[in-house]
């Protein structure tokens, strides 16, 4: 396989690096989610009135039309340039508002996905339950129908920006006695509703960015279902394969950078001439080649789709599991320096702690192994 661009496609990634170079905020964003507000919906409104927000996203809901080719470029330069995470509009951004553009009805579509674009509302997700984190067909949150309305009880844990939220898509059982994939629903539900109660989860360095929601007769109406009633499952999976696919671009092509570092560090301290750690380096630097190569096939076959695929998957897989290694590399590297960091402060300790997170987040490595081996491998069903 041959990965090249076209003339206009490197042109347009010309005038995307001048852009980032011009704009890049200076002061970095602020750790804790509840203080990083402010900061994210300014950056996200900057990207929006300049053009750079939905890059891939219809014109008539905001974004400016391009295909997936553009979008997997804008990311890639994003990271280069090291402009900050968009934060608390991460979930709206890169997969609820996709989400809706693949499954939801126009005036759905008109009213939230401009909103998005510009920053005007956060969104979170509403999936993961306690006895049902990686297992969402587990999850027992109902939604009862009475008249136009759906009555939500139950509750759910582990909602990144659930107390700075104005909506969240949501995933809940609608049809009594009904189980496993069957009889789900994805609506979108107001954070501000009555019922609702939001408590967040402070993190052992103190920060605050996951929660806990639990829901008491929360009023949602019936038009607020998402692909219609019972076809939450199918509507789910879009969610979670743009989640896994094109929500981790920037994400990769930053590990691509940190090896570069690791290999300059290496370098300058005279340890590439151990042989092991010349090795290693050797190998993440590969792995690194052979997640781009995956993502572009993925993100080719998701422009003739439509949707990406199970394929998607391997590239959470891939990412999370090699995003821990090269971690572990650089504490590896850092030797006695390493009390010099800090747990919550940014560097190689910090990233190192949270990096164990990767393979839960999004569907834990067994999950995806779960997909890759029942729906891309044809083998049995895991029991």
């Amino acid at each position: 396989m041959r990965i090249a661009f076209t003339p206009e496609q490197q042109a347009f990634r010309a005038t995307c690096r001048v852009w980032l170079g011009e704009n890049v905020p200076a002061e970095p964003r602020p750790l804790d989610a509840l203080d990083a507000l402010p900061f994210d919906t300014a950056w996200q409104r900057r990207l929006f009135d300049a053009g750079w927000a939905g890059i891939n996203w219809p014109r008539e809901y905001g974004g400016r039309g391009l295909s997936l080719i553009e979008q997997v470029i804008w990311l890639e330069e994003y990271a280069r340039a090291n402009a900050p995470w968009i934060g608390a509009n991460f979930v709206g951004v890169n997969h609820g508002g996709p989400t809706l553009i693949a499954n939801a009805s126009e005036e759905q579509k008109a009213f939230h996905l401009p909103r998005i674009l510009k920053g005007e509302a956060i969104w979170c997700q509403g999936f993961s339950e306690p006895g049902a984190g990686s297992d969402l067909a587990a999850i027992r949150t109902t939604g009862r129908i009475e008249g136009d309305h759906l009555i939500v009880n139950g509750s759910k844990i582990w909602t990144s920006f659930a107390h700075v939220a104005d909506w969240q898509e949501l995933v809940l059982r609608t049809e009594p006695g009904s189980q496993r994939h069957a009889g789900l629903s994805w609506v979108i539900c107001d954070m501000h509703a009555p019922g609702i109660t939001v408590r967040p989860i402070r993190k052992i360095n103190g920060q605050t960015e996951f929660c806990e929601v639990f829901y008491d007769d929360v009023r949602v109406p019936l038009g607020n279902v998402v692909g219609g009633l019972g076809n939450g499952w199918k509507v789910a999976m879009s969610t979670l394969g743009f989640e896994r696919g094109t929500g981790f671009i920037a994400d990769q092509v930053r590990i691509g950078i940190e090896v570069d570092e690791l290999i300059a560090t290496a370098r300058a301290s005279g340890a590439i001439a151990n042989q092991a750690i010349a090795g290693d380096l050797a190998l993440l630097r590969a792995e690194v080649a052979a997640l781009r190569a995956m993502t572009y096939r993925n993100i080719s076959e998701a422009a003739r789709t439509g949707q990406p695929g199970a394929e998607s998957s391997l590239i959470r897989l891939f990412t999370s599991e090699l995003n821990q290694r090269v971690d572990r590399m650089a504490v590896d590297l850092l030797g006695d320096d390493i009390i010099d960091f800090a747990y919550g402060d940014p560097g190689p300790v910090s990233e190192y702690l949270r990096g164990f997170a990767h393979t839960i987040a999004g569907g834990t490595a067994q999950v995806q192994r779960n997909i890759i081996g029942e729906r891309l491998l044809g083998l049995p069903r895991g029991r």
